[in-house]
C-alpha cells in the first residue's frame, strides 16, 4: 500500500518558513542594533559636539576687514596636545574643558591647561554642564574646585559654562524653559561669587531658543561664545549685540575645534585681566 507524504511535505514546508522568518527576523535586530547611535559614555562630552547633527555645517569663515584672533578648545579626546605646532600656526589662546556634572575631570586636564600656558598662550578652562545631574550651585563649585578658577595673573581667561544639547538624553535635559534659566543663573551667580568674575556662556542659538526660550537676561554681564559652523556667526541669541568668540569649525588643523577671538590680541588679554 502506497504511503502518502503530502502531510509530512507541508509541514516541513511551514516549519522551514518559520525558520527562515525567525532568522530574517534576527537579521533585522542585530543590523538595527549596529546602525542605532549608541549614547556616548558619561564624561566623553565636549565643546560643540551637537552642533552638526542639529545646526548642520556649512563653509570657512568669510575674510573680513575685522581683526580676530585664532583659539582652539580641547579634552580628553585630543589626548596630549602638540601645543608647539598650534602657536607656530597662530594659535594665542585656548580653552580646556576642566570638568562635566560633579563626576568627571578631564585626564589631561594638567597636560592641556599647563602645556598651552608654558608655550605662551592666555588660556582658560570650561565646565560641560548637566543641568539634570545636579544643581547649578554644585556644579559651579565643582568646576572651581577642579580647575575652573581664576587668578590675576594676566594670562588666565575666565571660567565658561559649556551649555549645549544634551548627548546622553533629551536636548533640553528634561527641564522646562523656566527652569533652565534659573539652573543657569545658579551656575553664573555661584562662580562670580567664588572667582570675582562673569563666567563665560559658550551655546549654539537654536539650542539657547529651545531650552531657554530664547532669555535675554545674561547678555550684559556674562560674554558669548557662540558655536556656529559656518561662513558668518549668524543670528545671535536674544541679548547679546556682539559675540566675544566663535567656535567656526570642529575640523580645523592639529585639534579640530578652532575658534575666533572678536577682537585682537589686546582684547583677549583684556579679558584675562577683567
Amino acid at each position: 500500500m502506497p504511503v502518502h507524504r503530502s502531510g509530512t511535505t507541508a509541514r516541513r514546508r511551514i516549519a522551514a518558513a518559520g525558520t527562515l522568518l525567525a532568522v530574517l527576523s534576527l537579521l533585522l535586530t542585530l543590523t538595527g542594533t549596529a546602525t542605532a547611535d549608541p549614547k556616548p559614555e558619561r564624561g566623553s562630552a565636549h565643546m560643540g559636539m551637537g552642533v552638526v547633527a542639529h545646526d548642520g555645517q556649512g563653509g570657512p569663515p568669510r575674510d573680513t576687514r575685522a581683526v580676530q584672533t585664532e583659539g582652539v578648545d580641547v579634552s580628553s579626546h585630543q589626548g596630549n596636545v602638540n601645543w608647539s605646532a598650534l602657536w607656530t600656526s597662530g594659535v594665542k589662546w585656548a580653552y580646556v574643558k576642566a570638568t562635566e556634572g560633579t563626576y568627571y575631570k578631564n585626564t589631561y586636564f594638567t597636560q592641556q591647561y599647563n602645556g598651552s600656558y608654558n608655550i605662551g598662550m592666555i588660556r582658560g578652562s570650561y565646565h560641560f554642564a548637566t543641568p539634570n545631574t545636579t544643581t547649578g550651585t554644585a556644579q559651579a563649585d565643582y568646576f572651581v574646585d577642579n580647575g575652573g578658577g581664576w587668578s590675576r595673573d594676566g594670562k588666565t581667561l575666565p571660567g565658561v559654562l559649556d551649555i549645549e544639547w544634551n548627548p546622553y538624553g533629551a536636548a533640553c535635559y528634561g527641564k522646562s524653559q523656566a527652569a533652565m534659566v534659573t539652573w543657569i543663573r545658579d551656575f553664573l551667580n555661584r562662580y562670580k561669587a567664588r572667582t570675582g568674575r562673569d563666567a563665560v556662556i559658550y551655546t549654539a542659538t537654536s539650542w539657547w531658543t529651545q531650552c531657554t526660550g530664547n532669555y535675554a537676561g545674561f547678555g550684559a554681564t556674562n560674554p558669548l561664545w557662540i558655536a556656529r559652523y559656518n561662513t558668518t556667526p549668524g543670528t545671535l541669541p536674544a541679548g547679546w549685540p556682539y559675540y566675544t568668540m566663535w567656535q567656526y569649525t570642529s575640523s580645523g588643523p592639529i585639534v579640530g575645534d578652532h575658534n575666533k577671538f572678536n577682537g585682537a590680541y589686546d582684547r583677549v588679554q583684556a579679558l584675562a585681566n577683567g
